[in-house]
C-alpha cells in the first residue's frame, strides 16, 4: 500500500504512474479542487501534520511515501521525509523537470529577497505570476503604490476570497486561463517585469521566460527551495517513478518494466565518453542518468571496460526478450575533420554507428537509409541528445572534431534469426530500438480491466461519444479532431481491439469511435482483434487481396514486398489511398460490428502526419 501526497501536475502523472499497478492507494491532497480519475486509488482530503501521517501510515499498513508535491511546499516536504524516518518506511520524490538558469535572469533565494530586487529596480507595471498564496509575500511591493502590481491567480471563488483576504484589490486579478498563451496574457497587461516560481516544465516556467524575452520585460524568479534530505530516490518523471516504486516496494506492481536496447546503448555511450574525456577509468560500475524522449532523466547501471569503452547489461523487467542479460556496448573516439570540411560552432559534431551484432538496413521503408545500421531514429536521437548535454555540462567548446560513437552486441548476430529482423530486411544482427526508452509489461487481465474501468469513467462524463485509441500518439490527433470532448472520453485500448468493443457493448455506451492507425488497421481487417506483434505479424498477401482492383500489378507487387505498413502512405498516391482506406476500414468494421452491435460506431485511419479517413 502506497500513500500519494499529490494536488499537482505530479500528482496526476503519479496517479497515471500507480494506476499501472492495479493495486490500492491512497492520494492525499490538502483541497478537494483538483480533478482526478482514481480506478484504484482513495482519494483523501484535508492536510496531514507529521502525527497525522504517522498514524494513518500504521492504520492503512502504509509500506512508501511518494510525496508528488508542489516544490515550494517546504513543509509538506519536511513532514512527508520525518514521518517515513518515524516509520521506518521509504519515501520517494516526484520533483519536476527544471531548465538549467539562465543568466538573463535575476535570480531570488526567496521573496524576502525578490521584493529587495524588485524595488531596487523599481519597474513601473510588475504582473506577478507567482499565484495567489504569494500575495501577501510580495506585500511591501504593492502596498507602496509606486510600483503597478498585478496578480494572475486561478479563475475561481475559493482563490478570489484568498485575494480579498490578503486586502488585495480584485481590479488588479487576472486570471489563468487553461490553453491561454504567455505572449498574448505579456500583451494584454503591458507590464515591465515579471516575477514568477522556478516552477519547472510542468508549471510552464520557460514558457513564461521565452514570452518574457520576447517582449523585451525584465524576469525575477524565486529559486525552488532545497529538498530536505530523507527520500530514498528522487526523480523526474513517471519512468522513474515507476522503477523506484519497483526498487523499494517489488510487491506494488505485478510485473516489472524493463530498459529498451536504445536506453542501454546510450547509457553505455554516456560513460565511455566519460572515460574518454577523463582518460581514465576505474573499470567499475555506475549508475549514468540517461535523459529519455520525455525529458526526464532515470539512472542505468554500467560498466567501463576500458578509456573510451563501456557496456551496459540489458535488463528487460518481466517482458522478456531474446536481449535478456546481454551486454550493449559502446565505443566512443573523437576525429579531428578534415581542413575543408564544414563546420557549425553552434553544435556538437557526433555520428552514430553500428558495429558487431547490430543489423543493418537492406530494404527501403524503416525510416533509415539502405545499409545504415539498424540504430532507429529515437535512440539515435537519444544517443546525440544525451551526448550533447555531458559535453555542456563538462564544459567542453564544440572544436574541429566529430565525436563517433559505435554500438555493438557481442551475440547480436547470432541472436538475430530469433527476431523479426530477417522479415524486414535487417541482417547481420539485432536492431537498436525504443520509443519511450522503457520497457512496461502489462498482464492481458490487467490491462483489460483498466480499460473497462477507463470506459465507465468516460460514461460518467455523459461524453457523446467515447473514443477508443491505440495510445498517445494517436490520441493527440484525435482530440484535434474532437476538442469537445473531456479528457476521459479518450481511452487507450493498447493491442486488446476486441476486448475494448466487447466492454463497450456490455456497458451500454451509445457511441464509439476507434481510430486506428494502418500498422494495426491491416492485423484488424483479417480479423486479429488483438493486434500485438507476439500474436500477429503483417500479411502482405492479405493486403494484396484487399487492393485487388484497385491497384496496378506493379503496386502489387510493391505490396507484397512491404516491410512496414505505414509505407503505404508513400506507395498509393492520395485518391487511390482514399479508396483503398474505405475498403480496409470496411473490412475492420465487418470484424468489430459483431462485438458492438448496438451503439453507433465510426471508424477512423489514422496517417502518420494525422490525416483521417472516416467510416460511419
Amino acid at each position: 500500500m502506497i500513500l500519494l501526497f499529490g494536488g499537482t501536475t505530479e500528482g496526476r502523472v503519479a496517479i497515471e504512474a500507480l494506476e499501472e499497478a492495479g493495486s490500492p492507494y491512497y492520494y492525499s491532497t490538502r483541497g478537494d479542487e483538483q480533478e482526478v480519475t482514481l480506478h484504484h486509488g482513495t482519494r483523501l482530503h484535508g492536510a496531514l501534520d507529521r502525527a497525522g501521517i504517522v498514524e494513518f501510515c500504521r492504520q492503512k499498513e502504509i509500506k512508501l511515501l511518494v510525496d508528488a508535491a508542489h516544490p515550494f511546499a517546504t513543509q509538506l516536504h519536511l513532514t512527508v521525509v520525518q514521518a517515513a524516518a518515524d516509520l521506518a518506511i521509504p519515501a520517494i520524490r516526484l520533483e519536476r523537470i527544471y531548465a538549467e538558469r539562465s543568466a538573463d535572469i535575476c535570480w531570488c533565494r526567496d521573496f524576502e529577497e525578490a521584493v529587495l530586487e524588485i524595488t531596487r529596480a523599481n519597474p513601473s507595471k510588475l504582473l506577478a505570476l507567482t499565484g495567489v498564496q504569494t500575495i501577501g509575500k510580495l506585500r511591501k511591493i504593492w502596498q507602496k503604490g509606486s510600483i503597478e502590481c498585478y496578480f494572475r491567480i486561478l479563475d475561481r471563488d475559493s482563490s478570489r476570497q484568498l485575494a480579498l483576504r490578503q486586502g488585495f484589490p480584485l481590479e488588479r486579478i487576472c486570471y489563468y486561463r487553461t490553453g491561454e498563451r504567455e505572449e498574448s496574457v505579456l500583451e494584454q497587461w503591458q507590464p515591465d517585469a515579471i516575477v514568477l516560481k522556478e516552477s519547472g516544465a510542468s508549471g510552464g516556467f520557460m514558457d513564461k521566460v521565452e514570452a518574457a524575452r520576447q517582449a523585451g520585460i525584465r524576469i525575477f524568479a524565486i529559486c525552488r527551495p532545497p529538498l530536505p534530505d530523507g527520500y530514498c530516490a528522487t526523480v523526474d518523471g513517471p519512468h522513474g517513478l515507476r522503477r523506484a516504486v519497483e526498487q523499494w516496494l517489488p510487491s506494488f506492481y505485478p510485473l516489472h518494466s524493463g530498459l529498451t536496447t536504445g536506453t542501454c546503448a546510450t547509457a553505455a555511450l554516456l560513460l565511455a565518453a566519460e572515460t574518454l574525456i577523463e582518460g581514465a577509468t576505474d573499470h567499475a560500475t555506475r549508475e549514468v542518468p540517461v535523459c529519455l524522449p520525455n525529458g526526464e532523466t532515470i539512472p542505468v547501471r554500467a560498466s567501463s571496460d576500458a578509456i573510451g569503452q563501456a557496456s551496459v547489461v540489458k535488463e528487460s523487467g518481466d517482458d522478456p526478450d531474446i536481449t535478456q542479460g546481454r551486454r550493449i556496448c559502446a565505443q566512443v573516439e573523437l576525429l579531428p575533420l578534415a581542413a575543408a570540411e564544414s563546420w557549425d560552432t553552434e553544435d556538437y559534431r557526433i555520428r552514430i554507428e553500428g558495429g558487431e551484432g547490430v543489423g543493418r538496413v537492406t530494404l527501403p521503408g524503416l525510416g533509415l537509409p539502405v545499409g545504415e545500421a539498424a540504430i532507429n531514429q529515437t535512440p539515435r536521437a537519444m544517443m546525440i541528445h544525451n551526448l550533447s548535454l555531458l559535453l555542456r555540462r563538462r564544459h567542453i567548446p564544440p572544436h574541429r572534431a566529430e565525436w563517433v560513437a559505435t554500438i555493438s552486441v557481442p551475440d547480436g548476430e547470432a541472436l538475430a534469426p530469433r527476431t523479426f529482423n530477417p522479415r524486414l530486411g535487417i541482417e547481420g544482427g539485432i536492431s537498436i530500438i525504443g520509443t519511450s526508452g522503457i520497457i512496461k509489461p502489462f498482464s492481458a487481465r490487467a490491462f483489460v480491466d483498466s480499460i473497462r474501468k477507463s470506459l465507465e469513467v468516460a460514461r460518467a462524463t455523459g461524453a457523446e461519444r467515447i473514443v477508443l485509441n491505440s495510445g498517445a500518439k494517436s490520441e493527440k490527433f484525435l482530440r484535434r479532431l474532437y476538442p469537445e470532448l473531456p479528457i476521459q472520453a479518450f481511452v487507450h485500448y493498447g493491442n486488446y481491439i476486441g476486448d475494448s468493443l466487447q466492454a463497450a457493448h456490455q456497458l451500454r455506451l451509445p457511441a464509439i469511435t476507434l481510430g486506428v492507425m494502418i500498422g494495426k488497421a491491416v492485423k484488424l481487417a483479417e480479423g486479429h482483434l488483438d493486434t500485438h506483434s507476439r500474436e500477429v505479424t503483417m500479411n502482405t498477401d492479405f493486403i494484396c487481396r484487399l487492393a485487388s482492383g484497385l491497384c496496378t500489378p506493379a503496386q502489387l507487387q510493391s505490396i507484397s514486398r512491404l516491410t512496414l505498413a505505414r509505407e503505404l502512405w508513400q506507395l498509393l498516391p492520395a485518391a487511390q489511398m482514399h479508396s483503398f482506406a474505405l475498403r480496409l476500414l470496411q473490412a475492420c468494421y465487418d470484424h468489430c460490428r459483431p462485438l458492438y452491435p448496438t451503439g453507433h460506431l465510426t471508424l477512423l485511419l489514422i496517417g502518420e502526419e494525422g490525416e483521417v479517413i472516416m467510416l460511419e
